[in-house]
């Protein structure tokens, strides 16, 4: 994959977790409709209601296959609102992976 990003934020309560959580699974729904094979992404809801976003793509001069989801622009909608603090979005290098079924 060209690019790997990773993406952490907190919450400003419980509520906005889990109103972001409802919003980030109407993404994955769509991504899992449009199956896009230049992707892949994992989000994680921590116990203290952070998210962490990790994704990998390889979709060059395209459109981004997570972004241009309509699930993501009404995941975008008021994420400022719900977020406490700024978000700290980094290119990660890859140092290894071993991946099974993960649920």
């Amino acid at each position: 994959m060209e690019k790997r990003l990773v993406t952490q934020y907190a919450m400003k309560s419980v509520d906005a977790a889990a109103e972001n959580q409802r919003r980030i699974e109407a993404v994955f729904a769509e991504l899992e409709a449009s199956a896009p094979d230049n992707v892949s992404y994992l989000v994680l809801r921590l116990a203290d209601d952070s998210f962490i976003h990790v994704s990998f793509h390889d979709h060059g001069d395209e459109v981004n296959p997570i972004s241009s989801t309509e699930a993501f622009a009404r995941f975008q909608e008021g994420h400022a609102d719900r977020r406490q603090g700024d978000v700290n979005q980094q290119v990660a290098t890859l140092v290894g992976a071993y991946i099974t079924t993960i649920a």
